[in-house]
């Protein structure tokens, strides 16, 4: 699928206005969020991975194909950067999030690997309060044993509260959860959720 970088924001008033529909990409740092969003578009380097948490630090937009805008949102949590810094983060993800007409789907990725934490339960809550569409999607399950991955992410699904649509498993080793999840986003576009 053809896909390429379209710009960054910093502000909301670097939003770029656009007809696309967007699905936006939310987790904490180090969740492996350029990593899926590469291995969904079959590119290994569109979106810049590092092993720095923290890295993306604007609001990234990506052509993908005829119709749709993916947005790479900026990880929260334990990013290697002041505080400060992180603060001016919650801001300008919430004014994308309140203000992009565009949006159908937020996909939160969460490690199965750890609970859920403060910043996945605000999100969430924010989210359902705001009427904005999510799925979960829990990255990095070939790190868990195989005879664990049922049900530790039973588990954690019911620990956020049992969300509307089940969590999808979600591999970028393997590719697993790779086509369930382009279903979701295809289910999203024709919904607007």
């Amino acid at each position: 699928m053809e896909a390429r970088f379209l710009t960054a924001a910093g502000r909301p008033d670097q939003f770029p206005d656009h007809d696309r529909i967007e699905i936006a990409f939310a987790g904490r740092s180090n969740v492996g969020k350029s990593s899926l969003i590469n291995r969904l578009l079959n590119r290994r380097k569109l979106v810049r991975t590092s092993s720095t948490p923290g890295r993306t630090r604007e609001i990234n937009y990506f052509i993908v194909g005829d119709d749709l805008c993916f947005v790479d949102l900026p990880g929260y949590g334990y990013a290697k950067v002041p505080k400060k810094m992180q603060a001016a983060w919650r801001p300008l993800v919430e004014a994308y999030l309140t203000r992009s007409k565009n949006l159908a789907l937020v996909i939160l990725l969460m490690d199965p690997r750890r609970e859920p934490g403060q910043g996945e339960r605000d999100l969430l809550s924010w989210l359902t309060s705001a009427g904005r569409p999510c799925q979960v999607v829990f990255t990095k399950v070939d790190k868990l044993k195989k005879s664990q991955v049922k049900s530790r992410l039973d588990k954690l699904s019911a620990d956020l509260g049992g969300p509307d649509l089940p969590p999808l498993p979600f591999s970028t080793l393997s590719g697993l959860g790779k086509d369930r999840l382009w279903e979701r986003i295809r289910a999203a576009t024709r919904t607007g959720g």
